[in-house]
């Protein structure tokens, strides 16, 4: 494997701060958003053996090196809209799991009606999408008929279409996909990053729709067994790369496609940490970023809370770590104290 050169946006900065860093030519804006940097990280090598070196923005903004013109080129870069929803602020794409068994609220809103309803308090509280998923995949489920998820999913999409909500289906599955484009989903959110079903590829490409790719280590039934990284950052970083690169060789704009890194899935306390502390590099893949850190089991761990529903101060304070890195969007369960959280985040720094 030959080395690779990775930028990592650090010195962040907001609000007027940023502005006039960004006006003087001393620091860039993260994919044209409100968060800007001073700094890079710049690390060469690959996962498991690299150099780290930092250098101001206004060094290497004037460098003649295609690698790091191109890297930073895709850093700064406004991302386009998604679904006609501009990213100019953070989106919050709220959880609606139509399943018996989620980690969170399984059973919860099981039934069609009942979930209906809880899409649109979530869209009443602030949810800016809906992700509609119809097969648990908490570490250690089992994977479901594919009928069962169709039966679970489909009126639920078909149901909030007529009030004109933004829906993402959240499934591996290519024949899910399909069947919930016709129904008037917007978007796909595939946990598998389009691997799971040789079919979602095409599924994907041909629907035009935006499309999460995410990075998971396993399968959701053996994934938390014992996962392993020479280095997690650069491992996901790569892996999304490379799924990004897989996407538009098959006719996926880089414009619709959305990046996740996937906590908790094939991940250690310490592994979602890192990540989480190092969210700025994913900007260089030149795609909007998602984070779902939402009541996952490291936020029960670090705070001894065992009840997932318990778990909503914690979960903002893994959504704001990355709104401070310029993510774009979030999803979460707790739709209302997010909302809130991010209206001050905002007000304060943007």
């Amino acid at each position: 494997m030959s080395n690779k050169l990775y930028l990592r946006p650090t010195g962040l900065i907001s609000g007027q701060t940023a502005h006039e860093a960004v006006s003087k030519g001393q620091a860039g804006l993260l994919a044209g958003g409100p968060v800007g940097f001073a700094m890079l990280e710049i690390v060469e090598g690959v996962p498991g053996k690299t150099g780290k070196s930092f250098q101001p923005f206004s060094d290497l903004a004037s460098s003649d090196e295609p690698v790091i013109s191109l890297l930073l080129d895709a850093i700064t870069s406004p991302r386009a809209p998604i679904s006609e929803l501009s990213l100019e602020r953070t989106r919050i794409m709220g959880v609606v799991n139509v399943t018996p068994d989620s980690f969170s609220d399984g059973g919860l809103h099981a039934g069609p009606d009942d979930a209906i309803a809880h899409a649109h308090m979530l869209a009443s509280e602030g949810a800016d999408i809906l992700d509609i998923g119809g097969e648990s995949t908490r570490p250690g489920s089992d994977p479901v008929d594919e009928d069962e998820e169709a039966a679970r999913v489909l009126p639920v999409i078909e149901g909030l279409k007529e009030a004109g909500r933004l829906i993402s289906v959240d499934t591996r599955k290519s024949a899910i996909m399909k069947q919930a484009v016709k129904a008037g989903a917007h978007m796909l959110n595939d946990v598998s990053a389009l691997t799971h079903d040789p079919g979602s590829l095409m599924v994907a490409a041909t629907s035009g729709l935006p499309v999460v790719l995410m990075h998971a280590q396993g399968d959701p039934k053996t994934m938390q067994d014992k996962p392993e990284y020479e280095d997690v950052v650069l491992e996901v970083y790569d892996y999304l790369g490379e799924r990004i690169a897989a996407c538009e060789a098959a006719g996926i704009e880089r414009s619709r496609i959305i990046a996740d890194p996937g906590i908790g899935f094939g991940k250690t306390l310490e592994h979602n940490l890192t990540l989480l502390r190092s969210l700025s590099l994913f900007h260089s893949l030149g795609v909007a970023l998602l984070l779902g850190a939402s009541r996952k089991r490291f936020i029960g761990t670090l705070t001894d809370v065992e009840n997932p529903r318990d778990r909503a101060p914690g979960s903002i304070a893994a959504a704001l770590a990355g709104v401070a890195q310029g993510v774009q969007l979030v999803r979460v369960h707790d739709v209302a104290a997010t909302r809130q959280a991010l209206n001050v985040w905002s007000a304060i720094n943007c």
